[in-house]
């Protein structure tokens, strides 16, 4: 230190002193985030009689139940419905360990497993204090419009997308509906043998057709357009699902490859749909316009909010995308798993192609027909039980709450494992895995008794706003295919239910088709 001044060695300590406290200020930052805090939690919930797995920096290693299940993944399946061990592993091997109170942790974040219908029901009608996990990194482009908006915005949004749901709207979208059955009806029996026959994997059919469906009735005559949006999100999708790095918290903001055409993806479907609307506009200010599709009524809707209160450009672009995305996705994964299993239960087939032809003869299904299907409603009600497009819903905490018997403090999450509840014995009885419609021969309530025990397209007032569009384009489709086919599981099926996104048949869903 000889030949600095006074001055020169103050600054210098005063400077080392800044670094050390700030070294210190951010280790104990580190050590509250990564240890004390999840510790505390901890200590919280087993206080309240839950139990689950150790807090540990390396969860993974720390539950060889978990560890064998994952590793099972990779093994065949047998041709069963008890599919929660292999779709909700984590959430499975922690019941199964620690029984219904109990939580597990999503990184320094403990889960609490609600299974009760009563703090079920509470969790989804109290929106203002169990709010839906917020995404970041590349997952935010996974996740558009309503599903984003809490409070106030979510209510004004939701108004405005009413409408456009409503049954008097739906029923001018079952020619669409019928349109594109037919178009795939074609092309499969452009595909039969000279025996009546012909084996096909329906799985990426029935995607293209719901995807031409959500084309028509969201965009109408712009539904080419709409064609490609859909590709572009579905490749958006695969590179988010392929991904390095993407469970990696440190690592999933680096400038990847994949990030970047995932930004270009995003950018070039802003453009398309903008230049859609854009021309809706114009087309209604020309009175060009009949008002039948999603979108116009959506823009009518949104016109008729007090002016500046209605939705902006964007935010009416992202609720296209969700049009895009829920539309598809939900009905095509609840029309493979009901021709899957109406394949393995050819007397159930049976029966519900005896009610259709009774019902509609060889003719177009319409609206007052579809609301007399009493066997094929029970059937998919029934689908939906044992294969729920979702397979758990989650929540957040944003301030100390009381659930229950239980006081969670603000910072934990609610997660609703709708696989496990909807296979649940003591709820369902000891055949919960068992594929019987009957149980909903007398409808829901009765099904359930009353409680919130079967929730597919969510509960309360954030149900999805799209569960009438889905069920009544499921019923449309499942009536014309039974009018024309009969069908039978392939020996070359193979089960293996997985989730990308929603729940889909991991290897397709090969059936032989024979024409009636």
């Amino acid at each position: 230190m000889e030949g600095l001044s006074f001055s020169s060695m103050a600054a210098i300590w005063v400077a080392t002193v800044m670094v050390a406290v700030i070294t210190i200020w951010a280790l104990q930052k580190m050590l509250n985030s990564l240890w004390l805090r999840p510790k505390r939690f901890e200590r919280l919930l087993r206080e309240q009689g839950l139990e689950g797995h150790p807090y540990s920096l390396f969860p993974h290693y720390s539950n060889p139940t978990l560890m064998q299940l994952n590793h099972s993944k990779s093994q065949p399946f047998t041709l069963s419905h008890d599919v929660a061990p292999r779709l909700s592993s984590s959430l499975y091997s922690t019941v199964t360990k620690y029984g219904k109170n109990s939580f597990l942790w999503e990184g320094t974040t403990p889960k609490v497993i609600i299974t009760d219908p009563k703090q079920i029901k509470e969790v989804f009608n109290n929106m203002q204090d169990f709010h839906r996990p917020k995404l970041s990194g590349n997952a935010k482009f996974l996740r558009h419009g309503l599903l984003n908006y809490e409070g106030e915005k979510w209510a004004k949004h939701r108004k405005i997308i009413n409408p456009a749901f409503h049954l008097e709207k739906l029923k001018n979208m079952l020619p669409a509906f019928s349109q594109s059955c037919h178009d795939m009806i074609s092309t499969w029996k452009g595909m039969f043998s000279s025996d009546g026959t012909c084996e096909i994997d329906v799985w990426p059919f029935l995607q293209n057709l719901t995807c031409d469906v959500i084309s028509r009735t969201a965009f109408g005559s712009s539904y080419a357009e709409g064609t490609r949006i859909f590709q572009l999100l579905k490749k958006q999708g695969y590179l988010f699902m392929t991904a390095q790095f993407k469970d990696i918290p440190i690592l999933q903001f680096l400038p990847t490859t994949s990030k970047r055409r995932m930004k270009e993806i995003e950018t070039e479907m802003h453009d398309s749909i903008n230049g859609i609307i854009k021309k809706r506009e114009k087309a209604m200010e020309n009175g060009e316009t009949s008002n039948e599709d999603l979108l116009s009524i959506l823009l009518e809707s949104n016109h008729m909010e007090i002016q500046g209160h209605g939705m902006t450009n964007q935010e009416v672009i992202e609720e296209c995308k969700l049009f895009y995305l829920a539309g598809q996705e939900t009905t095509a994964s609840l029309l493979v798993w009901t021709m899957v299993l109406l394949g393995r239960y050819p007397e159930w087939q049976s029966r519900a192609r005896e009610e259709v032809f009774q019902v509609f003869g060889n003719q177009n299904p319409d609206v007052d027909g579809l609301s007399q299907l009493k066997i094929v409603t029970m059937i998919l009600y029934e689908v939906l039980r044992l294969y729920p497009p979702t397979v758990f819903f989650g929540r957040t905490l944003q301030k100390d709450v009381k659930l229950g018997n239980l006081s969670l403090p603000a910072g934990v999450n609610v997660t609703m494992p709708i696989l496990l509840i909807h296979h649940d014995g003591d709820i369902w009885g000891d055949d919960a895995k068992e594929f019987k419609p009957e149980r909903f021969s007398e409808g829901i309530a009765k099904a359930t008794k009353g409680q919130v025990s079967f929730f597919p397209f969510g509960w309360g007032p954030r149900i999805c706003i799209g569960q009438n569009f889905a069920l009544l384009e499921a019923k449309t489709v499942l009536s014309l295919l039974l009018q024309h086919f009969s069908f039978e599981l392939s020996p070359a099926y193979s089960h293996a239910p997985t989730v990308i996104l929603n729940l889909q048949p991991k290897h397709g869903a090969h059936l032989v088709l024979h024409k009636l």
